[in-house]
């Protein structure tokens, strides 16, 4: 056979193949920065209230999230109530 058929021989084959599900590759994994206090760019949502109260003092406003959170993960850690533990 001087020219290959324009079907495959086995049609149930060329659809199987056709449709395989393609295997993505695994995400890398992210390992925390090795610079202790470096601050990582991040986008969250917050209700409008509170980010109006901490922007009302003004410029800062995300250092004083970032103060808030980090008071209440201390407080958290100070009673024994690590949510990460459960």
């Amino acid at each position: 056979m001087a020219n290959p058929p324009r079907r495959p021989t086995n049609p149930m084959t060329a659809a199987e193949a056709a449709f395989k599900p393609v295997k993505k590759p695994a995400a890398p994994v992210r390992e925390p920065s090795a610079a202790p206090g470096v601050r990582e760019l991040v986008s969250i949502r917050i209700d409008r209230a509170v980010l109006d109260h901490f922007q009302a003092d003004g410029p800062g406003w995300q250092d004083r999230i970032n103060d808030a959170l980090r008071q209440a993960i201390e407080g958290n850690v100070a009673k024994g109530n690590r949510s990460d533990d459960e």
